[in-house]
C-alpha cells in the first residue's frame, strides 16, 4: 500500500466536503460544472468523467441528476465507499497518468479535481492533463483543481508554526515557492505554474476561479455563523470567486479548459 493510500484510508474526504468550508467548495464547483454542461444534449447522453473521484461526492451527485458518469479512483478504500452508494456511476480503479481503460474522445466533460494535489513535478501534472485531454471530446470541457502555494505557506508554515522546520528542510525557494516531495503527499502551485501547464498541453482556458476563496482560512468563524449568516457568506463568495485579484490566494483554484 502506498503512503497516499494509507493517508486516504484514514482521511475522511466525505466529511471534509460536508463541512462548512467544504460546502463552499462543493457548491461553487457544482455551479461551474453546470455552467459548462451543454443544454443541447439530453442528460442521459451527456458523458462525464471524474478522474480521482474519491468517495464520489461529485460523481454521485451528477449521476443522480441523470448524467452518464464514469469515475476513476486510485485508492481502493475510496472506491469501495463510492460503490457502496449504489448509484449509476460506472466506477473503476485507475491512475490519472494512464487512463488505459478509456477510449479517445469519449467524454463531454472531464473533472480532474484530486490528482493534481498529489502529482509531483511538471511532467507528471502535464501527463495527467494529456490523458484528460485525450479522453475528452473535441470541444469538450476539462475542469482542473489545484492546491495553491500561498495557502500552504501561510497555514502550514506560519499559522501551524512549522516555518523553522520548513527552513531547516529547505522546503521553500527564496521567494517561498514550496518544494514538495512525494513523502509530503501534497504539491502546491502558483498561477504561473498552471499557466505553463496549459500552454504545454495546448488547452484553452475559458475561465479560472477560486472555488473556496477565504473559506479555508476562516473555518472556525464559518462554523460559528447561523445558517442565515452562512448563506450570506456563500452569496459573498459566489459574487467574488471570479475576481482575478483573489485567484491564487485561496486553498484551491479551479481552472476551466476546453479541448480544441
Amino acid at each position: 500500500m502506498t503512503e497516499l493510500e494509507e493517508y486516504y484510508n484514514k482521511f475522511n474526504e466525505e466529511k471534509r466536503l460536508n463541512s462548512r468550508h467544504g460546502q463552499v467548495e462543493f457548491i461553487t464547483s457544482m455551479k461551474y460544472i453546470h455552467k459548462h454542461i451543454s443544454s443541447d444534449i439530453p442528460p442521459q447522453d451527456f458523458k462525464i468523467l471524474d478522474i480521482g473521484a474519491g468517495t464520489g461526492r461529485y460523481s454521485v451527485a451528477l449521476a443522480d441528476e441523470g448524467y452518464d458518469v464514469t469515475a476513476v479512483e486510485l485508492v481502493k478504500y475510496n472506491l469501495g465507499i463510492l460503490k457502496k452508494k449504489n448509484s449509476s456511476v460506472k466506477a473503476m480503479q485507475g491512475n490519472a497518468l494512464n487512463l488505459k481503460k478509456l477510449s479517445d474522445d469519449t467524454f463531454d466533460l472531464t473533472l480532474l479535481f484530486g490528482p493534481m494535489y498529489h502529482l509531483f513535478g511538471f511532467e507528471d501534472k502535464l501527463k495527467a492533463l494529456y490523458e484528460a485531454k485525450r479522453v475528452t471530446k473535441p470541444g469538450g470541457i476539462i475542469l482542473v483543481a489545484y492546491c495553491m502555494n500561498e495557502y500552504s505557506v501561510l497555514t502550514y508554515a506560519f499559522k501551524e508554526k512549522h516555518i523553522l522546520e520548513c527552513i531547516e528542510e529547505n522546503r521553500f525557494t527564496e521567494d517561498f515557492h514550496t518544494l514538495s516531495v512525494k513523502e509530503n503527499l501534497y504539491d502546491y502551485v502558483r498561477l504561473e505554474d498552471i499557466n505553463a501547464l496549459n500552454e504545454a498541453s495546448k488547452l484553452k482556458r475559458l475561465q479560472i476561479i477560486s472555488p473556496d476563496g477565504p473559506a479555508n482560512y476562516i473555518r472556525p468563524f464559518l462554523n460559528q455563523l447561523s445558517q442565515e449568516e452562512f448563506e450570506w457568506f456563500l452569496k459573498y463568495h459566489l459574487a467574488t470567486c471570479e475576481r482575478q485579484d483573489l485567484i491564487g490566494a485561496g486553498a484551491h483554484t479551479l481552472d476551466i479548459l476546453q479541448k480544441q
